[in-house]
């Protein structure tokens, strides 16, 4: 059918991160690595989308799009530049940030960590030794106490096995160690960070009075398949990518259970440290052996990525085996930079939450603005409003005008239908 109706109680928003939005010349692990030649089309987070001074601009322009929910992040080092020197003033901006959402009708879910340290925390080995939670954890209870009663739902960590992973076994990301048991062990370490954040949240908000606060962290999650189902070595890949990359992680991080690779560092007890199901979702791969690949014949983004609407809810069907708890969609987005498929793209995806008889609660799309997109730059646009980062002037998409149509109407209807998805296609690969 050309039309759903959103579930009751579900809400919509945008998803972002400082990093990628708000520009600057901060001393931080992903501005280092841009100076040292990493970034695919040479640009940098310097510059992004200067939202840290045009963010009332772009929160009215959420407002006015109808927007429900934004999840945003906050730079830690903006907030803590050296060790122990905390930047109130920087503090006192997210705060002035979080109350304009409040007042005017958009939640925040606040992550704490996406990808991005402050470079003297880099330099004392980041995640890679346990006794550095201690700076993590004291950045948390600073932020936290900032934003008492004004924030309740956060996010600890973004995706720490891509962190981990990119950053220490494939080393494309900062900082480009290529070791897999070193990306083992801070993915471990970081499972101890998510499960005492979580703790600590939670025991300062009952200090400060604030009721029915929620904690998870973001996980990143793919279909994994063989390639060649009846080739072992292809089956066997398939197997490890989804154990190692996100199996694990997940039932360490929600529920103390470790299995290999995650180890228990921190003594943790088994119980439950997510207080909701937090995915993002983008693509599905097949593995030949210990290659990642994609099909061909499969429609395809900009960057290769399959699109598969029907692996979200097989994601999220893994994670529901695990416990009952309501679903956010954290992050769900493609690279589309003429805006040619993005319609479509979001249509399918909410069309299979929506009739998958899931508990979904709210869904993030990746992203607002076309942003510096990590290792690509700012060549890669994900955003529902066009930037030109030269100008920095904002051009809403057609594929913002139909998400803020979605909000609207509670859903898509055959005439919306008509209007934005029915002439729109994809890429195919071909090889």
């Amino acid at each position: 059918m050309a039309s759903f109706m959103l579930k009751d109680g579900m809400e919509l928003g945008t998803a972002s991160a400082a990093t990628q939005i708000e520009g600057g010349e901060l001393d931080h692990s992903w501005m280092r690595w841009a100076r040292r030649g990493h970034i695919r089309d040479g640009t940098s987070p310097a510059r992004a989308n200067d939202h840290y001074s045009r963010w009332q601009e772009d929160d009215r322009r959420m407002a006015d799009m109808g927007m429900q929910i934004a999840r945003i992040g906050v730079e830690w080092a903006r907030i803590e530049p050296k060790e122990g020197m905390f930047d109130q003033a920087a503090i006192d901006h997210y705060v002035q940030e979080i109350r304009w959402l409040n007042e005017h009708g958009i939640k925040p879910l606040v992550t704490l960590h996406h990808f991005t340290n402050p470079m003297w925390f880099e330099k004392m080995g980041a995640f890679e030794k346990r006794a550095n939670l201690q700076y993590f954890l004291r950045f948390v209870t600073r932020m936290v106490q900032a934003f008492g009663a004004d924030v309740t739902e956060y996010i600890t960590i973004n995706e720490p096995n891509v962190y981990a992973m990119l950053g220490y076994y494939f080393g494309t990301w900062p900082p480009g160690k290529k070791r897999f048991f070193k990306a083992m062990r801070v993915m471990s370490v970081l499972t101890v960070a998510h499960v005492q954040a979580y703790q600590l949240i939670h025991a300062l908000q009952r200090g400060m009075g604030v009721q029915d606060t929620r904690v998870s962290y973001a996980l990143h999650m793919q279909v994994y398949e063989p390639q060649n189902p009846n080739k072992f070595t292809h089956r066997l890949g398939a197997y490890l990518a989804d154990r190692c990359f996100q199996g694990s992680v997940s039932k360490a991080m929600e529920l103390g259970v470790f299995r290999w690779p995650i180890r228990n560092l921190g003594k943790i007890k088994k119980g439950l440290y997510c207080d909701f199901i937090a995915l993002n979702y983008y693509t599905r791969a097949t593995m030949e052996g210990f290659q990642t690949g994609t099909r061909r014949g499969v429609p395809v983004s900009d960057l290769g990525w399959e699109i598969y609407p029907q692996g979200i809810v097989e994601c999220l069907r893994k994670l529901e085996q695990l416990h009952t708890l309501p679903i956010y969609v954290t992050e769900n987005g493609t690279c589309d930079n003429r805006d040619a498929f993005r319609s479509r793209y979001l249509f399918e995806h909410l069309q299979a939450l929506c009739q998958s008889g899931l508990p979904v609660k709210r869904y993030y799309h990746w992203c607002f603005l076309d942003n510096f997109e990590w290792l690509e730059g700012e060549s890669a646009r994900f955003g529902l409003v066009r930037v030109n980062f030269t100008t920095q002037r904002r051009t809403v998409k057609q594929s913002g005008k139909f998400f803020a149509e979605i909000i609207k109407q509670g859903g898509v209807t055959e005439a919306m239908y008509e209007a934005y998805v029915a002439d729109q296609q994809y890429a195919i690969k071909e090889k």
